[in-house]
């Protein structure tokens, strides 16, 4: 692979968690129709190299090969510098790449995630040139694979109550390290790991530990529900010895290597399973196109079709999202780098940067996969429960998605947490806008409709906004006058954080349609994508009506919640729409591509 094209620098990106108070320019963002011919060559390469390996990837003694020949072919060192063997490309080049690999089956997905991302990015990012140069070369070609080690019994979520201790030897060469960790993927054949211990059992640190390193041990293979072809092992520590230059960053700094590296790999994650959703979809077509019921393909049915249109909708949105935090990391990388940044720092920053984003897109996209593959099944009936096909494979593989990177629970709260945290930090100003939706609702509704092609679309979507301004506002406001501990009121974070999910997702999609309208190719006529915008808006509206009135009901009484509820009805309107025509629409070009045409 070659190294692509700097990217051209932007100076209007939005900051992170700004979507909510700002309108994002087309022209600012990046949607995969706009991929450069290397960019494809590099898709169909990996797409190549993923139906060459499908077939081994359940089989976890493949592994080891698999990694080494995706090594071969340089998928292992996009993120490395050329000086320590690597091949860096930029980041929208590295979600394709993602999002291809996305589509193998049976656990190698995570295997090459745990290798590329959390496995081999902290020295990336973290290490010393004399620790790059060590190992990073041998992680770039697959010589050397790589494991993250965070998880213990006692700390899942809770990563810094970890109990694994690091001691200063007596003559102050080495780090004794005592302690296990579970849940360990690639743990089975690593050579190198990424550990978090507490030196003295108390500042949390980074280690990098090699397999062979005495006292280093590890259980047996862990009998998973999915992903059967990844390994993962309980790793244990008992008196390992290691030299004071493997220790990985800065002592008692190991949270920012955690959850830095746990950004970028929420991103990485929404990524992949977004590719997965694309595979659901074509298999579901596939087969409903073979299968044969009242003498006519299971295809020709209504209730067939809106299964298909569905997952397609929710995939299509998905991409659209992914693609737009990918290119506003890689324009914060540039813009980085242009002010003097070091590669490394660009990186970094860019991805703590779009903190909220990564966790909106982990969520979005693991959920999205268990929706597809879920259908994949129904839409296969009997035999999508027999382990002879692929749904049931597909099916047991995704639901991981949802509890790795931090469980889909923990990252909704963390993108609330994460916005309030930015704006008592100065970083972004969301007590003004949140303020003039107050005033909003104190006067009278303006009526008339909107201009422009899709006026309705971004009139809705700007009242998505206004909702979770209105809600969240008024629930910073109740904590802050000691009313509300938010603290103890994870439900109402949950629906915030759900509200963020769809008009994030909801805003994706709608500026990558309109941006179509003038793009010159594109799989499919305009129609189609309105179909697809107008039925997500139209459910999505009905789901913003539901969050907002939960949380609403939750903390608010009296007269305050009487104005919170009218100004609710204010901000959910959308026109009727015929979804079931729109969806038939949809189905019909999956069902003639038989498979993912958009």
């Amino acid at each position: 692979m070659t190294k692509m094209p700097e990217h051209s620098l932007k100076k209007d990106v939005l900051q992170g968690g700004e979507f909510l108070i700002k309108d994002e320019k087309i022209r600012n963002v990046f949607i995969p129709e706009e991929l450069n011919e290397e960019q494809q060559m590099i898709r169909q390469m990996v797409r190549d190299f993923a139906e060459e390996v499908k077939l081994d990837s359940p089989h976890m003694d493949k592994q080891v090969e698999l990694l080494q020949k995706a090594g071969e072919l340089g998928l292992l060192s996009s993120h490395i510098a050329e000086e320590f063997g690597g091949m860096p490309l930029d980041t929208n080049t590295n979600t394709v790449i993602n999002e291809e690999m996305g589509y193998i089956p049976g656990g190698f997905t995570t295997t090459y995630a745990a290798h590329v991302g959390i496995g081999t990015l902290p020295i990336v990012y973290f290490g010393t040139e004399a620790q790059k140069a060590k190992y990073l070369p041998g992680l770039a070609t697959g010589q050397l694979k790589a494991s993250y080690c965070l998880t213990e019994p006692s700390s899942g979520s809770d990563a810094l109550a970890a109990k694994t201790t690091a001691v200063l030897s007596e003559d102050g060469k080495s780090y004794i390290i005592n302690g296990q960790k579970m849940w360990i993927t690639n743990a089975g054949f690593a050579d190198v790991f990424i550990v978090f211990a507490k030196i003295d059992g108390e500042k949390f640190t980074g280690f990098i530990i090699e397999r062979d390193t005495p006292g280093f041990t590890f259980g047996a293979e862990e009998a998973k529900l999915g992903i059967k072809g990844s390994s993962t092992r309980q790793v244990f520590f008992e008196n390992v010895t290691i030299p004071v230059d493997n220790l990985l960053g800065e002592a008692g700094k190991g949270h920012l290597i955690a959850f830095n590296i746990l950004n970028v790999g929420r991103f990485k994650l929404g990524v992949l399973t977004m590719g997965g959703s694309k595979s659901a979809v074509k298999g579901a077509t596939q087969y409903a196109n073979e299968r044969v019921q009242f003498k006519v393909p299971i295809s020709s049915f209504g209730a067939i079709q809106y299964k298909l249109a569905e997952m397609a909708i929710r995939t299509f949105a998905t991409e659209s999202t992914c693609y737009r935090v990918s290119d506003l990391m890689q324009d914060k990388e540039q813009n980085l780098l242009a002010e003097g940044k070091t590669h490394t720092e660009a990186l970094l920053e860019s991805a703590e940067e779009y903190a909220i984003e990564c966790a909106i897109l982990k969520v979005l996209g693991s959920e999205t996969a268990d929706y597809c593959v879920d259908e994949l099944v129904q839409v296969h009936g009997g035999y999508g429960f027999s382990e002879e096909y692929p749904a049931a494979m597909a099916y047991r593989d995704s639901r991981i998605g949802r509890i790795y990177e931090g469980t889909n629970e923990i990252n909704r709260m963390l993108s609330v947490n994460m916005l309030l945290k930015r704006a008592m930090k100065g970083k972004l100003d969301i007590v003004g806008p949140a303020w003039e939706v107050q005033k909003e609702l104190a006067s009278m509704p303006s009526f008339g409709s909107p201009e422009g092609v899709y006026g309705e679309e971004y009139k809705t979507v700007k009242n998505f906004k206004k909702l979770v301004l209105m809600v969240a506002g008024a629930a910073a406001k109740m904590q802050m006058e000691g009313q509300l501990d938010l603290r103890n009121e994870q439900e109402i974070l949950m629906n915030v954080a759900d509200m963020m999910i769809v008009t994030y997702n909801a805003e994706s999609l709608l500026l990558r349609v309109d941006k179509l309208q003038n793009t010159a190719t594109k799989p499919q006529s305009q129609d189609v994508y309105d179909a697809i915008l107008k039925t997500y808006i139209f459910d999505a509206t009905a789901q913003m009506e539901k969050f907002s009135k939960e949380a609403l009901v939750s903390f608010a009484e009296g007269d305050l919640l009487k104005t919170m509820l009218m100004g609710l009805k204010r901000f959910v309107k959308y026109p009727p729409t015929n979804v079931k025509e729109n969806r038939r629409l949809i189905a019909s070009k999956l069902i003639e591509a038989n498979g993912y045409c958009l």
